[in-house]
């Protein structure tokens, strides 16, 4: 795991997340970057490396692990598309085991406002929407919020620039960022992106009690159509409790024929 010497929580002013690109912070003209216009740049240049993409969809295996190291297992379908001008439209689709088989969660992401997300229940028949208020709240029994699964928008946080330093045999660049929104379950989070090639390698979240609460940890990437990084391998672990789930990803499939209607609360009762 990479470690780092990072000021007390309560001292940190600003924040963070999925920042990217020219990392070496130097005056120009008449005019010394800030940290945080410097953290604002990064994270905006990431987003910017992201787009265009189109869609794509993945297979999950999901591996809940508790504090004693007992494991459950569950396989879930992904896809994704792009909206322009909006935040991406994301769905999961459980498969197994039996007692989940056709659950399927719902993220219309938003660059500026709160997301909407829906959640349909098989043995209910019903879609059920997660309020703003409730989305830090367990995803599915993981350690994984409602919150993490939607697309992390720019204009949600407030970013600044924190350092660089190594992590394993990469030069990372340490973000922070704080979440605007008062709903949110963290008060703010740390991100370790590698300078060269922009992906996130770790995320430290801290709860509204300023306690590190969580870790995320992102490994094994693969490039797709010559540009876009995707991890295998994703690891939450909950620091308070002592679980972890594990995302294994898998078969991803670019430029798909999905579209927009892919992705309602109609299409969330169709799924099988």
């Amino acid at each position: 795991m990479i470690r780092a010497s990072l000021p007390h929580p309560m001292l940190a002013l600003t924040g963070i997340f999925l920042a990217f690109l020219v990392w070496t912070i130097e005056p120009s003209v008449g005019h010394a970057e800030s940290a945080e216009e410097a953290g604002l740049r990064i994270a905006t240049d990431a987003r910017e490396r992201q787009k265009g993409f189109g869609n794509f969809t993945a297979n999950l295996s999901m591996i809940l692990r508790n504090k004693r190291g007992q494991e459950s297992t569950r396989e879930l379908r992904l896809k994704v598309i792009e909206v322009e001008g909006d935040g991406d439209r994301t769905m999961f689709v459980f498969d197994r085991p039996r007692d989940v088989k056709g659950t399927a969660f719902l993220v219309h992401a938003h660059k500026d406002e709160a997301d909407d997300q829906w959640l349909y229940l098989p043995a209910l028949k019903r879609v059920k929407r997660i309020s703003s208020s409730n989305q830090s709240g367990s995803f599915m029994g993981s350690e994984f919020s409602y919150e993490d699964l939607g697309a992390t928008e720019v204009e949600k946080y407030t970013h600044r620039f924190m350092h660089d330093e190594p992590c394993g045999d990469l030069e990372c660049t340490v973000l922070e960022r704080i979440p605007l929104s008062r709903k949110s379950g963290y008060s703010r989070q740390f991100v370790w992106l590698d300078r060269d090639e922009l992906r996130t390698m770790q995320i430290q979240f801290f709860d509204r009690r300023e306690e590190h609460l969580k870790t995320m940890v992102v490994e094994d990437y693969n490039q797709y159509l010559d540009r876009y990084w995707r991890a295998s391998n994703i690891t939450m672990t909950n620091h308070l409790t002592g679980k972890s789930t594990v995302l294994h990803w898998a078969d991803y499939e670019f430029g798909t024929d999905l579209d927009v209607g892919d992705f309602t609360k109609t299409a969330l009762k169709r799924i099988r």
